[in-house]
């Protein structure tokens, strides 16, 4: 059957939440975007709507202390999650960031996929294998994204993409890693393609055929 076609340029800020608490009903699908605060998060949510100020891009990393949701059309989700792991935030702060963001990985109900961002230069950092863990453990689908891939080229890049996928085969067959480059559109197509997927996984013919 043929997965129908979401468009994501359609997109629209739903709010903004320090928790799960004060965001909308935990129904329909949500995928998550998560990563280190320096790995281009918010470049690769604008980059796939094809909106430029869609997640503010800061060049101060940690500014994203909330939780961000955006919506496709009705039911699906995307959501913008706080940033982990940069130094020259506050300690306070940090732990309410993971607070919250453990909180939502653990409780929200309608999460059915997770994008998980790294820095090609320095992927798989001890954070994003907890994560990775936490995922796997979940049997959370997990698509890796290797950002800044236009650091290399082609051949560094691939062969860095393979070492990845190597180390990450502990984790399980739902985690997926591909380069993406928000600057030059590497990668933008299959985020597309794979988040699609997600969100009509559970979907019925009826659905499917009118999504079309």
């Amino acid at each position: 059957m043929q997965t129908p076609t979401l468009n994501f340029n359609k997109v629209h800020f739903v709010t903004s939440a320090p928790d799960i608490r004060h965001l909308p009903d935990d129904s329909g699908v949500e995928v998550a975007f998560a990563g280190r605060s320096n790995a281009g998060k918010s470049s690769a949510l604008n980059a796939l709507t094809n909106h430029k100020n869609l997640a503010r891009t800061s060049k101060t990393p940690g500014r994203t202390q909330l939780i961000n949701l955006f919506e496709l059309e009705p039911g699906r989700r995307l959501v913008d999650l706080p940033g982990y792991g940069y130094a020259q935030v506050p300690e306070e702060m940090k732990r309410k960031w993971q607070a919250s963001l453990s909180e939502y990985l653990q409780k929200r109900e309608s999460l059915k996929g997770l994008v998980l961002l790294m820095d090609i230069r320095h992927p798989l950092k001890d954070t994003d294998q907890q994560l990775l863990e936490w995922a796997s453990s979940n049997e959370l689908p997990v698509l890796v994204l290797l950002t800044k891939a236009d650091k290399f080229n082609a051949g560094p890049r691939k062969n860095i993409v393979q070492q990845v996928r190597q180390d990450v085969l502990p984790f399980g067959h739902l985690v997926r890693v591909e380069a993406f480059s928000s600057l030059k559109g590497l990668g933008i197509d299959l985020l597309a393609e794979v988040l699609t997927e997600w969100y009509y996984a559970d979907a019925g013919p009826e659905e499917e055929t009118n999504a079309e």
